[in-house]
């Protein structure tokens, strides 16, 4: 589903990704982890559009997408659901998700989708009228989900959905990211938390300073030592 080929991106003179390879099979789990400034959330913003590689290429069902703005790609079925939930504060739940489906004109699948929303968060259905700046982060993050969601995306990207929240919360949402795996959507998940991402995950990289150094089935690079040592606490 989606190819990333040697790219390289810089912010200024500064290189923050060298020679990056990976892929993404349709209804796999892939996480991408490392500690902050790894280049994690560069590899994202590079696919979505929001950054220009300097080289390389990337692919998304074979076709190329490099030059495409993030709305385009949105319209392809690439969704990301940014660090820090970044949900329209001063608009209302119901709101923020509509705009979630922005580029779709299905007002039945549209009204469906919202309904599987709810399923998925029950919490966002009893505050669909309230503003979403006033809810809290763990409910915010829920919003943030349920919103790209709303555009039927056939890859979700994730980043960092566990940050800010209380270990009760980061299992919540976790166990809501295996359940739309399961229910068909493939996800790219960059994570801090390489204990939980880990463990959700098929497959998964492993980045230092802007490479991969290694990458393998989730459940292996948990018990791989270096790994251990550095992301798992010994």
């Amino acid at each position: 589903m989606l190819k990333v080929q040697d790219i390289n991106l810089f912010y200024g003179a500064i290189q923050a990704l060298r020679n990056i390879n990976f892929h993404v099979q349709p209804g796999e789990i892939v996480s991408l982890i490392g500690a902050n400034g790894a280049g994690k959330s560069s590899i994202l913003n590079a696919i979505s559009g929001v950054h220009t590689i300097s080289s390389g290429e990337i692919l998304f069902e074979d076709q190329s997408i490099k030059k495409l703005p993030p709305f385009r790609l949105v319209g392809m079925g690439l969704s990301q659901v940014p660090e820090g939930r970044r949900v329209f504060a001063k608009m209302s739940v119901h709101e923020n998700l509509e705009m979630g489906a922005f580029t779709r004109s299905d007002t039945p699948g549209i009204d469906l989708d919202m309904e599987r929303i709810f399923a998925h968060f029950p919490r966002l259905k009893e505050r669909r009228k309230q503003l979403a700046g006033t809810l809290s982060g763990g409910e915010q993050q829920m919003l943030a989900m349920g919103r790209a969601m709303m555009s039927r995306p056939k890859l979700l990207m994730m980043d960092e959905p566990s940050m800010g929240l209380s270990p009760l919360l980061v299992q919540e949402i976790f166990d809501i990211i295996r359940e739309i795996n399961q229910e068909g959507t493939t996800i790219l998940l960059v994570e801090q938390n390489a204990q939980m991402a880990l463990s959700l995950a098929h497959r998964a990289y492993v980045l230092e300073t802007g490479r991969i150094i290694k990458s393998g089935a989730g459940q292996a690079l948990m018990q791989d030592e270096d790994v251990r040592k550095a992301y798992l606490g010994g």
